[in-house]
């Protein structure tokens, strides 16, 4: 049906047309998955015609990654930093901060967080999208290894990696569990404070490990 419009209709920038285009198909995603991803669902969800999205993103797939790019842009966006203003937080702060972000009650968070979770759970089917998945977690460990190594700059770099692996698979499993509403908002975020400190405790005694083994050797 046709709907006249008299208002005029603003074009956004080529850049801005990109940036709507994978907002709207992360929308799409969180609302019906991924298998609710259509072309025709994105250019709607943007109001763009389909022929821009293909333009931009060649085909169904090329949004598909695309999409799982600007979602871990997006969360790395509203983790890092606590304020532009306000002062620098100490290391371990600065850790506990950028997971917890990841766990907080507010409609970007909650698409971000649903949107990735059911790439990840589609990926396991799609070797396409394991890759860019794979991708995305390599660089969310590395930034946590950074992290952790400020933390404790005396663990050995092998601690720091399975330490940032268990923390980003703590985090995604207690997501889910909140998303879905089987673990109270309160209770997730206590639950990540602990495994936190459970983890730099185990990154302490790795380190003094190290250092009682170099003193034998």
């Amino acid at each position: 049906m046709y709907v006249h419009d008299d208002q005029p209709r603003r074009h956004p920038a080529p850049g801005d047309r990109r940036a709507v285009i994978l907002a709207a198909a992360a929308r799409v995603i969180a609302r019906h998955g991924v298998r609710g991803l259509r072309v025709t669902a994105v250019a709607a969800e943007a109001d763009v015609s389909t022929a821009l999205v293909y333009y931009h993103f060649t085909d169904r797939a090329g949004v598909l990654r695309r999409t799982m790019e600007f979602i871990s842009d997006r969360a790395e966006r509203y983790t890092t930093g606590h304020g532009t203003a306000a002062a620098p937080l100490p290391p371990r702060a600065e850790l506990e901060n950028a997971l917890l972000l990841e766990l907080q009650d507010t409609p970007e968070v909650r698409e971000n967080s649903t949107a990735w979770g059911e790439l990840r759970a589609t990926a396991v089917f799609d070797p396409g999208l394991r890759e860019a998945l794979a991708d995305a977690r390599r660089v969310w460990t590395g930034e946590l290894v950074e992290l952790l190594g400020r933390v404790d700059r005396t663990a050995p770099a092998t601690a720091l990696a399975a330490a940032a692996e268990r923390l980003t698979a703590t985090l995604e499993g207690l997501s889910t569990r909140w998303l879905s509403e089987v673990l109270p908002l309160t209770h997730a975020r206590e639950l990540m404070r602990e495994a936190v400190a459970v983890e730099l405790a185990h990154l302490r005694h790795a380190a003094r490990t190290r250092g009682s083994t170099r003193i034998f050797d």
